[in-house]
């Protein structure tokens, strides 16, 4: 097995008596605060369907539901593929573990659209922002004491980084940052999952505020084919997320990944819980 800290966190066995269901565990290496970081919860989802044998295509879909708060330890992925069409594949997916009374407790569910793409007419309607060179920016460091997960990532934010002062005036919510495994490794479907949702809250940017907040739901489309995705290497990809609408303890946030090549690879679309 490959010994990179990703393939650790997304390790997982599948049941030799049962299709579709798969064992693992959380990684430290992922960690956020009080539990793992939620884009590598999604790439696991992503990777159990991945791994499954009655698999058809490539993803082109991924929405995850954090239901409840995943804890540390072991974690049951099940896998099912619902529909199987001519060219796509329905799945469902949930994430348990062991309650405090070690019965299975449902934390998180999801759903996943495989597909077997065709060449055709294509175009994006979704420029790519003129940035420096990842070369031209400084890299942002480690995250604060308990999130491990950030030291995990090359980030290198060009602009709408985190707040230097948390004095209430902010008045935009974007972000751009070239983004890359800090510890290289040739980008996948799991990874672009996971890095779909290295965005930090856009409230606390809008606001200058770091109110509490917390993903209730985000969906990400792949674009990009596995080959494509493998050219990229241990390429940067650039990120670009804003905010849209922040209302009654909700928001949501819109982001956009390109290689450096100019490739548009993923988009993604979450909803957002904070509280004052």
């Amino acid at each position: 097995m490959n010994d990179h800290p990703l393939d650790r966190a997304l390790a997982l066995s599948h049941s030799d008596i049962q299709s579709g269901l798969f064992t693992g565990a959380t990684s430290p290496d992922y960690w956020n605060m009080v539990g793992p970081f939620g884009g590598t919860t999604a790439a696991l989802l992503l990777q159990a369907v991945m791994q499954h044998p009655e698999r058809l295509g490539e993803p082109i879909a991924l929405t995850v539901n954090y239901a409840a708060a995943v804890t540390e330890g072991a974690l049951q992925v099940q896998a099912v593929p619902v529909r199987t069409n001519r060219s796509t594949q329905h799945w469902t997916l949930t994430l348990s573990q062991a309650g405090e009374d070690g019965k299975p407790q449902l934390n998180t569910t999801a759903t996943v659209v495989t597909a077997l793409r065709r060449q055709t007419w294509s175009t994006t309607d979704v420029s790519m922002p003129k940035v420096p060179a990842p070369a031209d920016v400084a890299g942002m460091g480690t995250g604060p004491k308990g999130v491990a997960w950030v030291g995990q990532y090359d980030m290198r934010p060009i602009s709408g980084g985190i707040p230097r002062e948390w004095n209430d005036a902010g008045d935009h919510s974007e972000t751009l940052v070239w983004v890359r495994d800090a510890v290289p490794r040739t980008l996948d479907f799991p990874a672009l999952a996971a890095m779909s949702d290295v965005f930090y809250p856009r409230a606390w940017l809008r606001r200058a505020r770091p109110v509490p907040a917390g993903t209730v739901s985000i969906s990400t489309y792949f674009h990009g084919s596995a080959a494509e995705l493998a050219q990229v290497g241990h390429g940067h990809l650039l990120g670009r997320a804003t905010g849209q609408q922040f209302r009654n303890g909700f928001f949501d946030q819109t982001a956009q990944l390109w290689s450096e090549a100019g490739l548009l690879l993923a988009t993604s679309h979450q909803i957002v819980y904070y509280k004052e």
